[in-house]
């Protein structure tokens, strides 16, 4: 196959997407072969080829995020000729491009090749990309801090090497590899005279935490904040993607980390101007319950929230007490979760993002400090409190008042010491468009951000399949109602948003958790496992000796080198034996034995196969489920790279492992010709799903029109999700889902049936067809060779 045919004159159908496929595209996997794929994306079923960022970025950049030069598309990459070779092999397919933008942040790990960031430490205030970059001049004395040194002591390594023939403008001062600019008219004098004259101050990297004086990514120093919200800034970061745009080579774009932009409505107004109103997604987390401001100019988000519908319907909550009680018995006590993402919290608003915290007090000042009997002091720890409190990423003043309001009073009442700090700030932090509010708006996103995904998800291992991105590990399960709810909901709020199961920030794939999810259902013989393990091979940190057996589970077989890799990671980013700063040897040593036990203790490595094998189908089935559920519901779904067969990945860089496509395509193939696989290993019966159900929604949109639940009758009624996704003409699919598969097991379906129309019904997955009659349809006919369907009228 060679994708849809288009008849003669007509468009290719590159607007909204009907599906997206993300690409991430590197020195590894380069545009030339993403070109090479387009023909296997048209044959598997989307509209739409969607990549990580393609501008000039660091060196050896795996992701893009990076970006250090707007005006061009990365060398390293595939460069201009690259892109339009791919955009080229895309449209001979009828395909478009959704392409993923950075418009907060530039990277700065090398001076030398972020031409804006060099050209400011070389001229200061003066530079003409001096207001491009968020830089707090008067606190750092006229100069940008950056923290590089190994310690202070360490001025004294300086060189000053010296350039072509542009004399002191073409010298360079050196530290080991880090390259600087000097200062025209500078160069005279020892190194560390040279040094004491510029535009910059080199400083031990512990400053990060307290000192610096630019806005960053996270805590990340080579990631410097831009101001965007300045038109000029905004157009030259956005003049050759808008040009791609114009042009016809991208269709659709994707937004990083609007939380951290000083003006996200305003920013997405003036992109839907330029870009005349394309369809467009924003990285934004929203916490349960809450939605993105009616007012902004956007199609919705990437779809966390949808993934955190999908996996929680598929958790049985009545595994909860005997999860929770395994959990209290290894931690020592009960874990108070929200108390514990407020701690995490206090620890990045005390530690790693205390730079900004403190610029935050510098900006309100007197200010703040007016309407109250406070010092500095006071406001930094209520400033503090506050952000560790604050319930979701960011408000969006004056949208969202609501939720500054409540933290204040929460805080207040907790904490009536701080009365009084909080009475002035409340008045400061709540006035929309000051420097005040808005600084206070960029700091909490980055809090929450590393509080909670990078720290307590880390720490609280009760049931890490919930510890996702977008997720609330705390909610244990949903029910099929209130899934029919959300989505009736997104139908109505955002019908084009984007929706996904795994992206390249997901803390584990959607198999992984799928294969987890059955613990629920299984909670006595998982904790029976467990305390053999831990008696076996035991870890002073009971807690994080949990996640690592789960995510074992949840991901076997895996290499050994996979699983060093991720324990490492995990355990530093829980920080709590171990840290990334501070590495504590001997920990980390009984850590990676525990992981060497797993496949080198005959019995531990007996059990897990065991176990695994109990599992691994009913995992399937619920991956099954989960990815019909996905790219059914109301949005346009994405499928990342790889996923369409089972994808057993742990957090990055684990989950940006190469995608053997010629394998894929050999399966698709046989799908083609008629096979109908079993649920197997080969992962074949996901493809079928996938492509499935892809193409229906590409070629036949209108059956995806409604959202209607259909009622299910008898004892497995319960392990049914099912709904109509009909316009009101009744002409449309109907999706059905197993959920709880351990359970059913063990019950059968009994007298379950579906009540559809009657008539006949065709599977577009199995191809069977099945006839509903006063009756329904009998689920265990229908659902006998897969545990999904998608049925249309025969």
């Amino acid at each position: 196959m060679t994708g849809p045919d288009l008849a003669p004159g007509e468009e290719p159908r590159r607007g909204v997407p009907a599906a997206t496929y993300r690409l991430q595209v590197h020195a590894g996997f380069t545009l030339a072969d993403a070109a090479e794929v387009a023909g296997y994306l048209a044959d598997l079923g989307v509209t739409h080829a969607y990549s990580s960022p393609l501008l000039r970025s660091a060196e050896g950049s795996n992701h893009g995020y990076d970006t250090v030069d707007h005006a061009h598309i990365d060398e390293a990459r595939g460069g201009q000729e690259g892109f339009d070779r791919f955009v080229a092999a895309l449209h001979e397919q009828g395909l478009g491009l959704v392409l993923d933008l950075v418009p907060n942040h530039m990277g700065v790990d090398d001076p030398a090749a972020a031409p804006w960031w060099w050209d400011v430490l070389q001229h200061g205030q003066a530079s003409a990309h001096a207001g491009a970059f968020d830089i707090d001049w008067e606190f750092g004395g006229g100069k940008v801090r950056i923290p590089v040194l190994g310690s202070a002591d360490d001025v004294e390594k300086l060189e000053v090497v010296p350039g072509g023939e542009g004399g002191d403008d073409a010298a360079e001062l050196r530290y080991y590899d880090n390259r600087f600019p000097i200062a025209p008219g500078t160069g005279e004098g020892t190194a560390q005279e040279v040094h004491a004259r510029q535009n910059y101050e080199l400083v031990d990297w512990r400053r990060a935490d307290s000192d610096l004086n630019y806005r960053r990514f996270f805590a990340i120093n080579t990631l410097a904040g831009l101001r965007v919200e300045d038109p000029a800034v905004f157009d030259a970061t956005h003049e050759l993607v808008l040009r791609l745009v114009r042009d016809g080579a991208v269709d659709g774009l994707r937004i990083d980390h609007p939380d951290g932009l000083a003006d996200p409505k305003g920013y997405l107004d003036r992109l839907a101007e330029a870009s005349g109103n394309r369809w467009t997604v924003v990285e934004k987390i929203l916490e349960p319950g809450e939605d993105l401001p009616d007012s902004w100019a956007t199609a919705g988000t990437t779809g966390y929230d949808a993934l955190a519908e999908v996996d929680e319907v598929l958790i049985d909550p009545a595994g909860e007490p005997a999860i929770t009680a395994l959990d209290t018995e290894l931690a020592g006590r009960q874990v108070d979760y929200a108390q514990l993402v407020h701690d995490c919290k206090r620890e990045v608003t005390d530690g790693m993002l205390g730079s900004e915290v403190a610029r935050l007090v510098r900006v309100i000042g007197e200010q703040g400090r007016a309407a109250g009997d406070t010092d500095a002091a006071q406001q930094t720890e209520a400033l503090a409190e506050l952000l560790a409190s604050f319930g979701v990423y960011r408000s969006y003043l004056p949208d969202g008042r609501e939720h500054l309001d409540t933290t204040v009073a929460a805080v207040r009442e907790r904490r009536p010491d701080l009365t009084a700090a909080l009475d002035a700030l409340h008045p400061a932090l709540s006035q929309a468009g000051t420097e005040a509010a808005t600084r206070f708006e960029q700091t909490s996103g980055p809090v929450m951000a590393k509080g909670v995904e990078d720290s307590a998800y880390y720490r609280w291992a009760r049931f890490v399949a919930l510890n996702e991105v977008g997720g609330d590990p705390a909610e244990f399960g949903s029910s099929v109602a209130e899934f029919h709810e959300a989505q009736l909901r997104r139908l109505d709020r955002r019908p084009l948003s984007m929706t996904t199961l795994s992206t390249h920030d997901t803390k584990r794939s959607e198999d992984v958790r799928a294969r987890l999810a059955v613990l629920a259902e299984i909670p006595s013989e998982w904790a029976q496992l467990v305390r053999g393990w831990l008696a076996r091979h035991p870890l002073a940190d009971r807690t994080l000796a949990h996640l690592v057996w789960q995510n074992l589970v949840g991901a076997w077989p895996l290499s050994r080198e996979r699983a060093h890799a991720y324990v490492e990671k995990a355990a530093r980013e829980a920080g709590t034996s171990t840290t990334w700063t501070n590495p504590v040897q001997e920990f980390e040593e009984q850590l990676h034995a525990l992981v060497d036990a797993a496949y080198d203790d005959p019995t531990t490595t007996a059990e897990i196969e065991a176990f695994v094998a109990r599992i691994a189908p009913l995992g399937r089935s619920n991956s099954l489920s989960q990815k019909l559920l996905q790219l059914t519901m109301p949005g346009v779904p994405d499928v990342y790279q790889g996923t369409e067969l089972w994808d057993y990945s742990l957090v990055d860089p684990d989950n940006r492992r190469p995608v053997d496509y010629a394998l894929r395509r050999e399966l698709l193939a046989r799908l083609d010709a008629g096979e109908v696989p079993a649920v197997d290993e080969t992962g074949a019966a996901k493809l079928l799903v996938v492509s499935r159900v892809l193409r229906a929604r590409r070629d036949h949109p209108e059956w995806f029109a409604g959202y209607r639940p259909v009622e299910v009758t008898g004892s497995g009624a319960d392990h049914v999700v099912a709904f109509d996704r009909s316009a009101e003409d009744g002409n449309g699919v109907v999706v059905v889902a197993t959920r709880l598969p351990a359970r059913l097991a063990e019950h059968g379906w009994g007298d379950t049936a579906l009540q559809l129309p009657n008539g006949a019904w065709r599977d577009l997955l199995t191809g069977e067809r099945v006839v509903s009659d006063v009756a329904g349809v009998a689920a265990d006919a229908l659902l006998g060779k897969l545990p999904v369907a998608l049925l249309v009228r025969d």
